[in-house]
């Protein structure tokens, strides 16, 4: 196991990014900071139903422990109701609970893969994979999605960086940062590539709650039948109910019922070895998810209003512009190249306080790329905006 990879993120973060090292010295020195990278739903005003939040984790059943290595009958079949309501029919039988998404990855990377096997991440993405995959001793590729428009898979690309050792591909849906759901024409394509290459696919879906119009297609769902590829659909509080302190997600299993059976089996043997998930929050989840649904949609109503007010920001001739997206809680900015992503980053943080990410950080293709959330309150958010708009005027005039 390499050394690096026992460096937490918050030391990387902090140590190994020149922006991040900056944002934490003027945080120090009690400098302003508007902050649009904000990626936790409890700290950004939403009214959260706290009376009945503390009435679910504080069940009778939370006090005795009988564990399950999938989890708890109770909190699996309100999951399963979830999906259903979705129009997806996945059993209680086919979920597995663990304590977050990480967790989630972290777990199907030793269920698939041994160590030195490979997994393909898609390009722009989310940089969490790397530092799991370090810790589980799994090596990544990337396959790009292309803007042109929109953002669309590059299944052509995606063959081509598949390996000997290539075990299965991630698809986030919508991806983070970039928004984009895959169509019913590339899941297709994804199958069919994965299925004559015997990979599994792992579908992150712990955005899909936060579509802008019609609801983005579910790897989990397959018409009449199970998925032709073995198939992994994360979930988890965190996002779908603004919930990340209770520390749950879950894992759906679809596809060939051979395959699909025996990797829940595994992933039982794998589950009771951690049994990492509070009883408290398991006996708790058919509450907590009715109790989110209210965060849920402010968060939703937020996320909307806010990349609505962006799309119409830039002022008629504007050097900058939003892309285009379908779905999550980020927004991804196409910006002037007259200075690297970094150096954008650090010029609106020392001279307009503006935290934002640059896109380096999650694999954008060449310079002119800036990542902001959706998630601050509505004033803080176009104060932001508005400071780096008058930057980027500034800085191409």
């Amino acid at each position: 196991m390499p050394a690096d990879a026992f460096t937490s993120r918050t030391a990387w973060r902090r140590d190994s990014n020149p922006l991040a090292r900056r944002l934490a010295e003027l945080i120090a020195a009690g400098a302003p900071i508007i902050d649009l990278t904000e990626s936790n739903p409890t700290r950004c005003g939403f009214a959260y139903p706290a009376q009945a939040i503390r009435e679910a984790i504080s069940l009778p059943e939370g006090l005795s422990y009988a564990p399950d290595p999938r989890g708890a009958l109770s909190a699996r079949q309100a999951i399963a109701a979830r999906f259903a309501a979705r129009g997806i029919k996945v059993s209680p039988e086919q979920l597995v609970l663990t304590a977050s998404t990480s967790e989630a990855y972290a777990w199907l990377f030793k269920l698939l893969c041994e160590e030195g096997d490979e997994v393909l991440i898609p390009a722009p993405g989310y940089p969490l994979f790397d530092f799991i995959a370090r810790l589980e001793g799994v090596k990544l590729s990337r396959y790009p999605l292309v803007y042109d428009g929109g953002w669309r898979l590059d299944a052509d690309a995606l063959a081509s960086a598949i390996g000997r050792r290539t075990r299965a591909v991630i698809v986030v849906q919508p991806n983070n940062p970039t928004g984009s759901f895959l169509d019913g024409g590339e899941i297709e394509r994804l199958r069919s590539i994965c299925a004559t290459r015997g990979m599994a696919i792992i579908s992150d879906e712990v955005f899909a709650d936060y579509s802008y119009e019609e609801a983005g297609l579910s790897l989990a769902r397959a018409g009449d039948g199970e998925p032709s590829v073995l198939t992994f659909t994360l979930g988890g509080l965190s996002k779908s109910a603004g919930l990340p302190q209770m520390k749950l997600s879950w894992i759906a299993i679809t596809g060939p019922v051979p395959e699909r059976d025996e990797a829940l089996q595994r992933l039982e043997v794998i589950g009771d070895t951690f049994l990492s998930v509070a009883t408290p929050v398991q006996a708790g989840l058919p509450r907590l998810l009715a109790a989110g649904e209210s965060v849920r949609d402010q968060i939703r109503d937020r996320v909307r209003a806010n990349r609505a007010w962006l799309r119409v920001a830039p002022a008629v001739g504007a050097a900058w512009s939003c892309l285009d997206a379908d779905g999550g809680w980020y927004a991804v900015l196409r910006v002037p190249r007259v200075m690297s992503d970094e150096e954008w980053g650090m010029t609106l943080l020392e001279q307009d306080r503006v935290h934002l990410h640059p896109g380096y950080l999650f694999d954008f293709p060449g310079e002119g790329y800036l990542v902001v959330s959706l998630l601050p309150e509505p004033a803080v958010f176009r104060d932001g905006i508005r400071r780096l708009d008058a930057r980027i005027g500034m800085s191409v005039a």
